[in-house]
């Protein structure tokens, strides 16, 4: 039996990994995602989302992926989890997630094939859409000048390519190292932590997904709760899931104020503020680039 049984939950209600059913639409990411459709829809070539750690980058990612739909986009996400990609890795799985057949091995009959299949897109009156999470892991000069070349690619009075970059701030110096390129930015928006009363309103969120009818957390473990998170999502998330466990093997109904205090002193948080480490993922050395992960449609290759 675990903590899901002894609240009467039909899951875990804070787990970190995605789900659309626990997709919380808040004002800022209801915001987030009005512009980035707005500037694939008029064909602006390139938008930028940015936010720090655990605000939720990749669920906004998978959220707008999931609302392009086929017989009006091509879409794809690819997530960078390593830095030494190379412009011709780009291309190529550019070329396979919009549906070239069969990439040439030369970049620049690869870059025909591509624009061959853009223009196929616009003559079905689709739209190409290429969202890119962890942006900030491109981390050269060669791959921001492949990026610039990527919009490059148009017919008179339109781009044939959308491209998104969701990433964290430093992704912004990185895109500064070809400035034409940074210039190039239509839209940019920046993620924020979530207000007290936006925290309150995610937790109740994630409750009543999973059936809960009344809340275990008392109105003082709430403020602590966003207190030591920062308004944080995934923080909030290892908070209220650590909390619960901890209520369970008291075989205590509620979350009290008490709770909150040892967890965040067993997680290492504070009041004063936090830093939150990298993803482990970015964080190990990867031995080869087929371990990037990629997402499309839905569906995830190694």
């Amino acid at each position: 039996m675990g903590y899901t049984d002894h609240f009467n939950f039909n899951r875990e209600p804070f787990s970190n990994a995605p789900n659309d059913k626990f997709y919380f639409d808040s004002e800022q990411h209801n915001q987030a995602l009005l512009r980035l459709k707005y500037s694939v829809d008029t064909d602006k070539g390139l938008a930028v989302l940015v936010g720090g750690v655990g605000t939720g980058k990749t669920t906004l990612a998978r959220r707008m992926l999931d609302n392009l739909p086929i017989e009006k986009y091509e879409s794809s996400l690819l997530v960078m989890i390593h830095s030494a990609i190379t412009p011709e890795w780009i291309m190529s799985r550019l070329c396979v997630q919009l549906g070239v057949k069969n990439p040439d091995i030369s970049p620049l009959k690869m870059l025909k094939q591509l624009y061959e299949r853009l223009l196929d897109i616009e003559r079905e009156g689709r739209k190409a859409v290429v969202l890119i999470d962890e942006a900030q892991m491109l981390q050269t000069r060669e791959l921001m000048e492949e990026f610039r070349g990527l919009l490059n690619l148009e017919i008179p009075d339109k781009k044939l390519l959308n491209i998104i970059f969701f990433g964290l701030p430093e992704l912004d110096d990185i895109m500064k190292l070809d400035a034409p390129l940074a210039q190039r930015v239509a839209f940019k928006y920046t993620l924020k932590p979530l207000s007290a009363e936006e925290s309150l309103e995610y937790i109740n969120y994630r409750l009543k997904v999973v059936a809960c009818e009344t809340s275990p957390f008392s109105s003082d473990a709430l403020d602590l709760i966003h207190k030591f998170s920062g308004g944080v999502p995934r923080l909030i998330n290892t908070i209220c899931d650590n909390a619960l466990f901890e209520t369970y093997l008291r075989n205590g109904t509620d979350v009290t104020a008490e709770i909150i205090n040892n967890v965040a002193e067993d997680l290492g948080l504070n009041s004063v503020g936090l830093t939150l480490a990298p993803e482990e993922s970015q964080e190990e050395e990867l031995d080869d680039l087929d371990d990037i992960e990629i997402v499309f449609d839905g569906l995830e290759e190694k």
